[in-house]
């Protein structure tokens, strides 16, 4: 059986996931949730966005930690740039002793939008042509075929990358929640890591963010403003339901 691990804030990673398990069968697992042996999954299948030139904090973590023979696959998603990403990745693996057999990239709506709009012809545009680009990837899957990613000649992404990492966790720090807000409390159920509470009847955001945008994305109200930026637009992908996130398909 195929064990088919995401990490997705807004469903994109999701997406792909369900798309991979429509074609090839298997369990979706969300990786911040998993806590069991991936080894009792036949192939290992890792579906993830990039984040800043490399990976998210929880999808290193939980590849730098794994200890398996089992082929592994990894799925990378971005809006925009991928730069160095399934290098980073690629090595990430080899050094951790993984049986890594391929990282392939596909484009999705951009979702690091805090300071700027991405136009709907273009959102439209790369989830018209997602289910086709994946075809080839399922098929590299599906098939065992090893991609091996080269070394870059030049590589200046991987430190930009490293350097953006040790900021991560502040990012949150510079959200501000409006009058919109209702109290719902739901950006508090669905961060990956705990980092938002209530105290004092005040959302509170910690220290620990891991730069996903989980919240900001969410908020059924768009009550979360970066920087008290009163920005509206928000992205939530429209070809997945929003209740699936963060949870298992079993």
């Amino acid at each position: 059986m195929n064990g088919i691990f995401y990490f997705s804030s807004t469903g994109n990673s999701l997406f792909i996931a369900e798309q991979i398990k429509a074609e090839l069968g298997g369990e979706i697992r969300y990786i911040p949730k998993f806590t069991g042996d991936v080894n009792v999954y036949d192939k290992i299948i890792i579906v993830s966005p990039i984040h800043s030139y490399g990976l998210p904090t929880l999808v290193y973590d939980f590849i730098a930690n794994m200890k398996s023979a089992k082929p592994l696959y990894i799925v990378l998603n971005c809006g925009g740039l991928q730069a160095n990403a399934p290098y980073f990745a690629y090595q990430l693996c080899k050094d951790t002793g993984l049986n890594i057999r391929s990282v392939q990239v596909v484009m999705m709506p951009e979702i690091y939008t805090l300071t700027f709009s991405q136009p709907k012809f273009a959102i439209k545009s790369a989830l018209r042509k997602a289910p086709e680009s994946l075809i080839p990837v399922i098929a590299a899957i599906r098939d065992d075929k090893e991609i091996i990613i080269p070394k870059p000649k030049k590589d200046r992404w991987t430190s930009k990358h490293l350097e953006n990492r040790e900021k991560w966790h502040m990012l949150a720090t510079h959200f501000n929640i409006t009058e919109d807000c209702t109290d719902c409390q739901k950006c508090i159920r669905i961060c990956p890591v705990g980092n938002i509470k209530r105290e004092n009847e005040r959302i509170i955001f910690g220290d620990q963010c891991v730069a996903c945008l989980s919240c900001y994305h969410r908020c059924p109200e768009k009550a979360i403003v970066y920087k008290n930026r009163r920005k509206k637009d928000r992205y939530i992908n429209p070809l997945i339901q929003e209740t699936n996130i963060g949870a298992d398909q079993l």
